[in-house]
């Protein structure tokens, strides 16, 4: 007996359902979290709502209009964290380098002439917890190696933020110690490697001659 003949179609549709299984699916991307309320809804009197009339005016300047902003209590003061505009990355420039200076601007703005001070930290696409996490691997990173070749590693320039998360990485990191090097804008921290107790210990002491 002859075989069935199979559907033409049915043929093509199953050449169909097989590309698309080898299709690679793309991740969809984390979404941003993002703690605050609406920098819309602060009082436009306030210091952080002062603060964010001059961010709006210096964003509108760099051609980054219609940014989306919330506003949140930290100790200290307030942070504003920007969010949802393809022109972000022209605000947070080469390692946050744009980003900081534009704190620094908001900052001065928002405490000249005032006796009591506030700190205004200014994020974007959360990219400082970003930052942060990265110079940590860094740090770790570069202890093990000052470890395994028993020489000191010298990082790249960093301002004073960023050296001051090295340093708080490595604190407890046992077999090295860190410290800063250089004048600004170059100054760099190294890690140094550090002879465990057991090694000194085994030293022969010198002897001192009455």
């Amino acid at each position: 007996e002859k075989a069935p003949k199979q559907d033409k179609n049915f043929k093509k549709n199953d050449r169909r359902d097989k590309k698309e299984e080898q299709k690679p699916v793309k991740a969809e991307e984390p979404k941003v979290e993002v703690k605050g309320v609406p920098a819309t809804e602060v009082d436009p009197n306030s210091q952080a709502g002062r603060a964010y009339k001059y961010l709006s005016d210096v964003l509108v300047k760099l051609g980054c209009e219609n940014v989306t902003a919330t506003i949140c209590d930290v100790e200290g003061g307030s942070k504003i964290t920007l969010i949802g505009n393809d022109k972000l990355g022209v605000i947070i420039g080469r390692r946050g380098e744009t980003l900081d200076a534009i704190q620094h601007l908001v900052n001065y703005s928002v405490n000249r002439g005032n006796d009591k001070r506030m700190h205004i930290s200014v994020d974007a696409e959360n990219y400082r917890s970003k930052r942060e996490d990265s110079l940590v691997h860094l740090a770790e990173k570069m202890a093990a190696k000052a470890i395994k070749y028993k020489r000191s590693m010298a990082l790249e320039p960093m301002n004073s933020y960023e050296r001051h998360v090295i340093h708080a990485a490595l604190q407890d990191y046992e077999g090295v110690s860190t410290s800063s090097i250089g004048t600004e804008p170059n100054r760099r921290v190294v890690v140094a490697y550090e002879k465990p107790q057991q090694e000194v210990s085994n030293k022969p002491k010198s002897r001192e001659w009455a």
